[in-house]
């Protein structure tokens, strides 16, 4: 079949350079989003997230006609499912999937469905959440067959392919990168791969929804729980009084040895969030994913003592100072360097807890955003230079290239709290 309509549901950090790259390849693409300030914007040619060249292509697309966004579903050849999938707190337990995104989706495309169209999920997800899309399209449409009942035969096809980019480098990355795409049926997923053969050069290999699901929750769990031992050695070093970053330097100077870097935690979209998805399901056998969790979730907690131990100290250098007249700086914001995304942002519950428990004032630096977020009305958003300049305890939560070399030399060394050294080359 051939797509000359495709609908992009969810204008977010991965929906949008989606559809654009998608665009760029001239052809037609609806983006469906929520909300009016998104739509109004991708429709004057702008953009309302960060990404290097997103605003290039975006513009062009929309201003050759390719690129459209509505807040109402069309009618269309094929549509894609980008939308967030955080968890929940449901009977007592903790970090439940949270699928409400992915049926109202499934609710606004359904009455536009046609057949021989397909549906390709490509938030990530929990293991079965492509089957559970599948049935609340086939409950909204009774007049069409769908895979899960008509196999090969149905009127619809649906996928699963989970996007795997990293931000900052998405829009090279959804060209390049292989995809896995996971069909209900064979014939689902020899539809979805046409789709992305518009605008993929890397493979696209084919396997079930199922096994495509897990795929990209055991690829964020294999990161989270090496970043994990990475943080947990960041807190062994503090006790035994070792720099970390220097053993991790020597260590990985074994041919078979390559730590990741220690910080403030782990935050983003997927890394943070997709692991509890499989302990969710599987919480006898998902031992070390829960571990590494907990270990990365407790980091923001560490830094936020780092930082009353500082302030401790300050006022005893300093006894003519009160805890009302302490200043402190975060540098970063952003769940990762050179993005604006703040998405569980560990530096972000951070400040938030320091802006809340702290007597005195907090700045923060945050170079790739313009408003500091509703939660900080407590904290001012400053320039890296003010900052310097007023804080009397420096914390450097995010290693943006803006942060590199910052003089920090006519504060004492105690009071640099440098969680990712920053400084390092």
């Amino acid at each position: 079949m051939h797509y000359s309509k495709i609908c992009m549901v969810g204008l977010g950090y991965i929906g949008l350079p989606t559809a654009a790259v998608i665009a760029s390849r001239k052809c037609k693409v609806i983006g469906l989003d929520v909300d009016p300030n998104v739509v109004d914007t991708i429709n004057k040619g702008d953009i309302h997230i960060v990404e290097p060249d997103l605003d290039m292509i975006v513009h062009a697309a929309v201003s050759e006609g390719y690129l459209r966004a509505t807040l109402e579903a069309e009618p269309a050849d094929a549509f894609l499912v980008a939308v967030p999938t955080p968890f929940k707190t449901e009977a007592g337990k903790t970090h439940v999937p949270d699928l409400r995104y992915i049926e109202s989706a499934a609710k606004s495309i359904a009455p536009v469905l046609e057949k021989g169209n397909l549906v390709i999920l490509e938030s990530t997800s929990p293991v079965g959440a492509t089957e559970q899309l599948a049935d609340w399209l086939a409950e909204a449409r009774p007049d069409l067959t769908f895979p899960q009942k008509n196999g090969e035969r149905s009127d619809i096809r649906i996928a699963h392919c989970p996007e795997r980019v990293l931000p900052g480098h998405v829009i090279g990355e959804l060209v390049a990168n292989d995809r896995v795409i996971g069909g209900l049926t064979p014939a689902c997923s020899e539809a979805a791969c046409r789709l992305y053969d518009i605008f993929v050069e890397g493979e696209c290999i084919t396997t079930t929804a199922r096994t495509a699901e897990m795929a990209k929750l055991t690829e964020n769990s294999f990161r989270d729980v090496n970043i994990a031992f990475a943080n947990e050695l960041s807190l062994i070093c503090d006790k035994l009084d070792i720099d970390v970053w220097e053993l991790i330097d020597l260590a990985n100077r074994h041919p078979r040895v390559d730590i990741l870097k220690p910080g403030p935690g782990v935050g983003g979209h997927c890394i943070a969030v997709d692991p509890w998805f499989i302990v969710s399901e599987t919480p006898e056998q998902a031992r070390l994913i829960r571990m590494a969790r907990e270990v990365n979730d407790s980091k923001p907690q560490w830094v936020i003592d780092k930082v009353k131990s500082a302030i401790g100290e300050f006022l005893q250098q300093h006894s003519d100072r009160t805890s009302k007249d302490v200043r402190v700086a975060i540098f970063g914001l952003a769940f990762k360097p050179d993005i604006d995304d703040l998405r569980e942002s560990p530096s972000l519950a951070i400040a938030e807890q320091l802006a809340q428990s702290l007597a005195g004032s907090l700045m923060v630096v945050e170079p790739n955003i313009e408003v500091a977020p509703a939660s900080l009305t407590r904290a001012s958003l400053v320039s890296s230079d003010e900052a310097i300049e007023q804080a009397d305890i420096c914390v450097v939560m995010v290693a943006h290239r803006e942060f590199k070399g910052l003089d920090f030399s006519g504060k004492p060394a105690e009071f640099i709290i440098d969680v990712v050294a920053s400084g390092r080359a």
